[in-house]
């Protein structure tokens, strides 16, 4: 196997493994991971990095390259929504203090690193891969 082919598989391989990170930390009491966010959208996740894996194992590199750059998607896009409903989860109280005090007690962790590590991966070697090109000899 090529090394960019590698390096692709590890970037799946940590996408799949880093949807069991913490993600969220709430009040200090409770760690959430991708499927605590949402259990549809993580497993949507997992089925893209799956798909990825099997790709890449059998050398379908358009295939892998889909998967690759729709893991980052689906990552950034579940960035931008566990952001937006942070800032947005204490908006009904009418006190300002209050709700900002209570928005700074759930805290992004360290899991948002690792998946998108693993989605950039992905990324970065599905697009140094090239399809083989044989040519005959004469």
């Amino acid at each position: 196997m090529r090394p960019a082919l590698l390096i692709t598989l590890l970037g799946f391989i940590i996408l799949i493994a880093a949807t069991y990170c913490p993600m969220l930390r709430a009040f200090h009491i409770k760690t959430l991971d991708v499927y605590d966010l949402s259990r549809p959208y993580g497993m949507i996740i997992m089925l893209t990095g799956v798909i990825g894996i099997l790709c890449t194992v059998l050398g379908q590199i358009k295939v892998t390259r889909i998967a690759a750059w729709a893991s980052l998607i689906l990552v950034v896009l579940l960035y931008v929504a566990a952001f937006l409903k942070v800032k947005a989860s204490f908006s009904f109280i009418p006190f300002k203090g209050i709700e900002g005090f209570l928005t700074k007690q759930i805290a992004f962790k360290w899991g948002w690193y690792v998946l998108f590590a693993g989605s950039a991966l992905s990324v970065i070697g599905a697009l140094a891969s090239k399809k083989r090109v044989y040519t005959e000899g004469k």
